[in-house]
């Protein structure tokens, strides 16, 4: 038996790519982009392409990512959707009424959507129009949800001129960063921890501001920096430099700021560079509900803050851990700790867990996992890395929000292409024959995903899920 055999004489001899999503955790308001009652999926699921009025052969995404209980994906036509909760606007409808499934936002249909952002209650998309006489920016911003003044998505420059090109937003529990092509950073929302990096704290809602000091060491003066990647945690935020640093500040009170100590008790108010990491080259920074990750260039993951449910890949003993306050049983590291030494290519923190994937093309993930969010293994905590093994692809993208987690992968080549459509058609009486071809064709997520297919089949009672969730998840 062959790949030919398997995939039927129907099988085109050259095939568009394509591209799927899977998400998997905590359902309770749909953000999985399931339909049905279920309050959590242990194994991700890849959405149907139908979902989003897309033929299954042409699916292709360009962006995914995870709010506290609500998702967004861009697809390839520069289309965004969003589902989940919707309690502060955060889906962009206009409405506040939550929605189990992907919806297309249509008061962006003018724009050609290149990225999004989910924060707890908001969300942010970076767009270009579709008819630009290159006298509008090519990278606009768009905001919408709780403290950005609309329920539908508006177009916001805040401190930016009308022209400036903007690279990434982020989205915090109540504030928001954005980062324009030129290495500038402009914050907005509430800053009663310093999050906004002003130099100060505040209470009440504040409009953006250009960032414009950041101390590398304590005993010099504040400088401006040029910024490349940026990342808002709940109440704290981190940066690179385009020289590799990474700065962060925002409260600090269970280490995550990386810092040995901090200037205003539990708060740092200015961005300041982590020590502890100097002459350390990062490419990619993200930020957690009270943890940071950081990947060097070489591909090492670097972690630091609360690790109290395992989402710094460490373990649950103390002696891990820089200290242990008032000797209570919440384990926090202040100080950057090397986790994984090589072959990190990507990292995204949620609210309590941690995902990576490799240049292996494999995903693990540590931290809270009572939902499934961060591990195949059922437990209520991940203490260390841990597989996520259903999903087929090359990974693109990986997200984590408060409860859940989204990847989104590729199949750029044929024989992604036929583990693809494999994957599409296992069941468990053709999964023996479908992990055999995988296995001699050197498809290692395809024959991963066939053995735990028959062996959760066939042992219905170490999971809480039936093969209707299984077919729904290869649909």
């Amino acid at each position: 038996m062959d790949i030919d055999d398997v995939l039927g004489n129907s099988q085109p001899a050259i095939l568009p790519t394509k591209s799927a999503i899977y998400v998997w955790g905590y359902n309770q308001s749909g953000q999985t982009g399931r339909k049905g009652k279920e309050r959590h999926l242990r194994i991700p699921k890849q959405l149907p392409p139908e979902l989003f009025g897309c033929p299954g052969a042409n699916s292709r995404w360009l962006d995914i990512a995870c709010g506290r209980e609500h998702t967004a994906a861009v697809s390839s036509d520069g289309s965004l959707f969003t589902w989940g909760a919707n309690d502060f606007g955060q889906l962009g409808d206009g409405t506040e009424e939550g929605r189990k499934h992907p919806k297309k936002i249509k008061l962006l249909q003018t724009e050609f959507v290149k990225s999004v952002s989910c924060g707890a209650h908001c969300t942010a998309a970076i767009a270009e129009p579709h008819e630009n006489d290159g006298t509008i920016s090519r990278n606009r911003l768009w905001v919408w949800g709780q403290n950005q003044g609309s329920d539908c998505p508006r177009l916001y420059w805040g401190a930016f001129t009308p022209n400036t090109i903007v690279r990434q937003v982020s989205c915090g529990a109540v504030h928001v960063v954005a980062l324009s092509d030129d290495g500038l950073l402009q914050a907005w929302g509430y800053n009663e921890y310093g999050q906004l990096g002003r130099g100060f704290t505040c209470e009440g809602l504040q409009g953006a501001r250009i960032l414009n000091a950041y101390a590398k060491f304590l005993d010099e003066a504040p400088e401006l920096v040029k910024i490349i990647q940026v990342s808002c945690g709940e109440y704290h935020t981190a940066a690179i430099s385009e020289n590799g640093d990474v700065y962060t500040w925002g409260l600090g009170n269970m280490g995550q700021l990386g810092h040995c100590s901090l200037q205003y008790g539990d708060k740092e108010l200015l961005p300041r560079r982590v020590v502890s990491l100097d002459g350390i080259a990062m490419k990619d920074v993200a930020c957690g509900g009270v943890h940071t990750c950081a990947v060097t260039v070489k591909g090492a993951l670097y972690a630091w803050g609360g690790g109290q449910a395992g989402q710094l890949g460490l373990g649950p003993q103390n002696g891990f851990f820089s200290c242990v306050p008032n000797e209570s049983e919440m384990l926090l590291r202040n100080i950057p700790v090397l986790v994984i030494p090589a072959g990190v290519q990507l990292v995204a923190c949620g609210h309590s867990h941690t995902l990576i994937s490799t240049r292996e093309g494999r995903i693990h993930g540590w931290g809270y996992n009572s939902y499934g969010q961060a591990a195949n293994e059922k437990s209520i905590y991940a203490w260390y890395p841990s597989p996520v093994d259903w999903c087929v692809g090359e990974v693109r993208k990986l997200a984590a929000g408060g409860g859940h987690s989204a990847v989104l992968t590729d199949a750029c080549s044929l024989k992604e292409l036929c583990e693809f459509r494999l994957a599409d058609c296992v069941t468990l009486s053709n999964a023996s024959e479908i992990e055999d071809v995988a296995s001699r064709t050197g498809s290692d997520a395809l024959a991963r995903l066939c053995e735990r297919l028959r062996e959760h089949l066939l042992d219905g009672s170490n999971c809480n899920y039936g093969e209707e969730e299984v077919a729904d998840m290869k649909q």
